[in-house]
């Protein structure tokens, strides 16, 4: 008899202290209806990363994209403006722009032709003469929230969510002394992992639990006894100073500086930064056995000179995210297992996966009691 989704949220204490606390049990990692309560309730209300700004800098330029399964279209108008759009045709519901980045004067459907500006208002509708009762003004694209924050924008389906900046919080002061901005895209990774998409959030915020275990490579360039843990509003830092290393002669080469940041913005948004050097980890939900994750390479010189050195840097990456696939995939087995119900928490490591638990929580049980209001 399957539980009620009620009782399968209810079985979380997101009040217990870090002292007593557990993670959120294993059903909400394999709950088909979980996986569909955070569609609407986490993905469908949060600002997502959908762009970098140095994709939509001239009139025209696009990026298209998906938000908890909605089709987005963002470009940038001819009056400079920023605006995004569901990616839905008003005739026939056809995705009007089919490409995923790319310069237009105009958005065009490919279906029936229907022509959009890039204001999003209804510009033509060949062979549409004798319809009646038809206004042109209320069949444009309808509109989606957007905005930015350093090099990256942002989309929001909620027309009634936070401003981006109150979002953010406090993460917008703390990465500002990073010089964000001033990094160069170089390369684009896509994975596929079949492990829900929470698993690899915990991973990433078990405050360096793991590194020393399943990272040698980038634990011989960390002080993990001086790593710490901060959390704030709906981010989390973890940081460590770092040291200089020969042990592991690639991550020695390619990951240097004073110290590492790691930041973490709910709900699945990481930026990983070191000295000239910072790659963004954005995790995408497929199904609640699987997930995807795009890591974008950044770096303070990507000239021609500096080529074979950010293609190691990228290759270290990608070293380290191959050794994160295995284990996460690994979990999502063991959480289907009859021997695990939840785990507990370690006080000294893990306090930003108790942030992202809780959060998650009031978003999820939020969303049920609109359900049940609504009835």
């Amino acid at each position: 008899m399957q539980v009620s989704l009620k009782k399968v949220l209810a079985s979380y204490d997101d009040r217990a202290p870090l002292a007593e606390a557990s993670t959120i049990p294993a059903p909400w990692y394999v709950d088909p209806r979980i996986a569909e309560l955070e569609r609407q309730n986490v993905f469908g209300r949060t600002w997502q990363l959908v762009a970098r700004t140095d994709q939509l800098r001239k009139p025209g330029e696009f990026v298209s994209t998906l938000i908890a399964g909605e089709p987005v279209v963002v470009v940038r108008g001819n009056d400079g403006e920023l605006r995004a759009f569901y990616n839905v045709c008003r005739h026939h519901a056809a995705a009007v722009v089919t490409q995923p980045c790319g310069q237009a004067a105009m958005l065009q459907c490919p279906y029936h032709g229907w022509r959009y500006g890039l204001d999003g208002s209804l510009k033509g509708m060949p062979e549409f003469d004798g319809v009646q009762n038809f206004d042109r003004a209320q069949n444009g694209l309808v509109p989606v929230r957007v905005g930015t924050w350093e090099c990256f924008v942002f989309a929001n389906l909620d027309p009634q969510a936070m401003p981006l900046e109150q979002f953010l919080g406090g993460l917008i002061q703390r990465g500002a002394p990073l010089g964000i901005s001033k990094l160069h895209f170089f390369d684009r990774r896509s994975y596929n992992i079949h492990c829900n998409w929470k698993v690899f959030v915990d991973n990433y915020l078990d405050g360096g639990y793991h590194v020393p275990h399943l990272h040698k490579g980038l634990n011989s360039v960390l002080d993990y006894k001086q790593y710490t843990i901060e959390n704030e509003d709906r981010y989390c830092l973890q940081s460590s100073p770092m040291v200089s290393s020969s042990e592991d002669a690639a991550t020695g080469a390619t990951r240097k500086g004073d110290r590492a940041w790691y930041f973490w913005q709910y709900p699945n948004l990481m930026i990983n930064c070191y000295e000239g050097y910072m790659d963004t980890n954005y995790v995408i939900p497929v199904d609640v056995d699987h997930c995807s994750v795009v890591f974008d390479f950044y770096f303070s010189d990507v000239s021609e000179e500096r080529l074979a050195y950010n293609t190691e840097s990228v290759n270290v990456g990608n070293r380290v995210q191959d050794e994160d696939l295995g284990i996460c995939e690994d979990v999502q087995r063991g959480l289907k297992s009859r021997a695990y119900g939840a785990g507990r928490l370690s006080v000294r490591r893990e306090a930003g996966e108790q942030l992202f638990h809780r959060l998650l929580a009031a978003d999820l049980r939020g969303g049920i009691a609109a359900l049940v209001a609504a009835d």
